[in-house]
């Protein structure tokens, strides 16, 4: 086989498994695609360790599974797209937002303000509620 097929094959190899994990787990974050394209046998371990802690039920269920991912992933201060992403599969998976707030909520007395404001702006941000404005002058924080 040559260098070129080689490449192909494994490039058609890593886009196999891109589409694989995003239909089984509903998302496919930036490392993912990275780690695809440039270390397929590391994500693939990483994967494994994932299934069996997260999307594989065994004797929780992938809903209560949900919440508890995005409340680490609150109380981690994780990146905006991921915790967004989980609140999404949350959200497919027929959490309420009520519920997904309500795990978020908990991060508060243990994490702290920062990593709580962070998780609401998320949830705030995929839900979409129509939020109260002042009707007075504020400062923003906004440049």
């Amino acid at each position: 086989m040559s260098n070129e097929q080689a490449e192909n094959t494994q490039k058609a190899e890593a886009q196999e498994f891109i589409n694989a994990a995003a239909l089984k787990r509903g998302y496919v974050l930036d490392y993912h695609k990275i780690l695809a394209t440039a270390d397929l046998p590391v994500l693939k371990a990483a994967n494994h360790v994932v299934s069996a802690a997260y999307l594989d039920e065994r004797r929780l269920d992938r809903r209560t599974k949900e919440l508890l991912f995005i409340l680490s992933l609150t109380v981690m201060r994780a990146p905006l797209p991921q915790l967004c992403s989980h609140i999404q599969v949350a959200l497919d998976l027929g959490v309420s937002p009520e519920e997904i707030l309500e795990a978020i909520e908990i991060s508060l007395p243990e994490a702290g303000i920062v990593a709580f404001q962070a998780g609401v702006e998320a949830w705030q941000s995929v839900v979409g509620i129509d939020v109260i404005e002042p009707t007075v002058t504020v400062h923003t924080g906004k440049v």
